[in-house]
């Protein structure tokens, strides 16, 4: 059982508390966010929302998608009058929908252990968030089939278009050094990242 209030965890994620300063809900967020502009995301409600004080809004906002659509470009911040940062209010909504659960609530919120088994799989085992390798049309059938030919030739594809594939070298697609990679874990392990996604696979 989740001991303390929704709205006091959420105190407690130094992402909340260095992204809302004083809104003042002019809507300048909105205005220059992306993911505004192509769905029904809109950070001006979502920081109103916040700023409530409101326990039951808040868990119907932790429990829906709107969450999830931030792209987390960081547009919101570079244009707040008041030096808010949506995007990372964002961020802490996001765990505290992890931490309690309610992530599960929401078609997106019960996608992130899909999309954190991609990303962290590749990230720990390549150093990249999406590896070329990882990538198949069984999985991702909207690659079409002209991946699969690609995957057939990647060596020659991949030195034509410059990339230092499994090279000890500059350049992308690059072998990552084990010791980078030990690094990563060690960064994943330490800011709860690692928590996180078991607690993911466990709900």
């Amino acid at each position: 059982m989740y001991k303390k209030t929704l709205y006091d965890s959420l105190k407690e994620d130094i992402r909340y508390q260095e992204g809302l300063k004083a809104c003042i809900n002019c809507g300048t967020c909105t205005a220059i966010c992306p993911a505004a502009g192509v769905s029904d995301y809109d950070p001006r409600e979502v920081v109103d929302i916040v700023q409530s004080g409101s326990e039951d809004d808040l868990r119907k906002l932790l429990s829906s998608d709107t969450i999830w659509r931030c792209g987390e470009c960081l547009s919101c911040k570079t244009r707040c009058p008041r030096s808010n940062t949506p995007a990372y209010i964002i961020q802490a909504l996001r765990a505290l929908s992890i931490e309690s659960g309610l992530f599960r609530e929401s078609h997106q919120g019960r996608m992130q252990r899909d999309i954190m088994r991609t990303m962290s799989d590749h990230m720990l085992e390549y150093g990249y968030c999406v590896y070329f390798d990882g990538i198949d049309t069984e999985k991702f059938p909207e690659q079409g089939p002209v991946w699969d030919w690609i995957k057939e030739n990647k060596e020659k594809v991949l030195e034509r278009l410059g990339c230092s594939y499994k090279q000890d070298r500059a350049g992308s697609l690059r072998a990552i050094p084990k010791s980078s990679l030990d690094d990563l874990k060690a960064i994943f392990k330490e800011t709860g990242a690692m928590a996180r996604f078991k607690k993911l696979e466990e709900l």
